[in-house]
């Protein structure tokens, strides 16, 4: 019997209080496309411009436009997967407010929502620049899976969400119409595991296994060992990109004079808040709102901005030389 098949999702009632007032459903519609989790896209897709030769307004609007697909794409994962589990987040702290789970929204309008944002992602698919968008199709396709049945699976769970943060990147790269770069698609996958398992570990020490069943291939220990291990590849394999891949003209020792400490003080920072402040129940926000990190993220795109620019167009930074 597979662990999906095992799942048994809690029925519970919901609350008196939660009842669905039409004049707040288009906000609680709003909160449920999550649109600030539109910070996901903005900061996988357009990545592939750093393997951009040469950037025109052409490849920017086609990168834009693939934000804006995959942000419909999104919210259509996410209205879905809140239909599927809204008794699981009833029994949660925090889900148990999300629009459906919460009643605010009932089941079919929220299925009604999620056909109306899939037509408009046809639309913008069709009528945008001319694109292949197998990625974005690929993205559909994995997130329904996971939604079905992946999610379920230990370990094979945060593979799943972290392959969708590559295929963003791998749809920058086909609008920018480059070659993708290996080195940094292993970086992106990597990285993006270190948050999700910081976000497992957080879920099993203070809310343990019984509103996500992957869990119960966890423990502490493993998801200890897990992290240490793909924040060691996350580090390496960026720093080899930076090295062999990255178009920094002939300042890579330079760049990475900079971006090693920074880089580092970024993932110390966010293992602490994992390990000993246990605050990783949300990676997004520790990324937006911890200072120590978004002032190391900041330095490091300054640097890698003008190693960048100074490729590109070395007369403007000639002060460099």
């Amino acid at each position: 019997m597979t662990a999906a098949e095992t799942v048994v999702e809690p029925v519970a009632p919901v609350a008196p209080d939660r009842v669905v007032r039409p004049l707040l459903l288009p906000r609680h519609l709003l909160v449920l496309a999550r649109p600030g989790h539109v910070v996901k896209n903005l900061l996988a897709v357009p990545l592939a411009l750093v393997d951009t030769p040469v950037w025109t307004a052409s490849s920017l609007w086609r990168c834009l436009w693939a934000i804006g697909a995959f942000t419909l794409a999104s919210s259509v994962i996410y209205v879905l997967n809140d239909i599927a589990d809204r008794h699981l987040d009833r029994a949660h702290p925090d889900k148990q407010h999300r629009p459906i789970a919460a009643g605010h929204v009932p089941v079919p309008v929220a299925w009604a929502y999620a056909v109306l944002l899939a037509v408009g992602l046809v639309a913008v698919t069709v009528t945008g620049p001319e694109m292949t968008w197998w990625p974005l199709i690929a993205y559909l396709a994995l997130s329904a899976a996971y939604s079905r049945w992946l999610k379920h699976l230990p370990l094979l769970d945060v593979c799943v969400v972290s392959t969708g943060f590559v295929l963003r990147v791998l749809q920058g790269y086909a609008a920018t119409e480059t070659v993708p770069a290996s080195l940094l698609l292993t970086a992106v996958f990597s990285g993006c595991l270190v948050l999700i398992l910081g976000k497992r570990r957080h879920e099993l020490s203070a809310l343990g296994t019984p509103h996500r069943p992957a869990l119960h291939g966890y423990n502490l220990l493993l998801a200890d060992h897990l992290l240490g291990l793909t924040t060691s590849l996350a580090g390496t394999t960026f720093l080899l990109y930076l090295h062999l891949d990255a178009p920094i003209a002939a300042y890579p020792p330079a760049v990475l004079a900079l971006v090693v400490p920074l880089g580092l003080l970024a993932a110390f920072r966010y293992l602490q808040a994992v390990l000993v402040l246990r605050t990783g129940g949300d990676p997004i926000r520790i990324l937006l709102r911890d200072r120590t990190i978004v002032g190391c993220a900041v330095l490091i795109g300054v640097v890698l901005a003008m190693a960048q620019i100074n490729a590109r167009y070395p007369h403007l930074l000639t002060w460099m030389d």
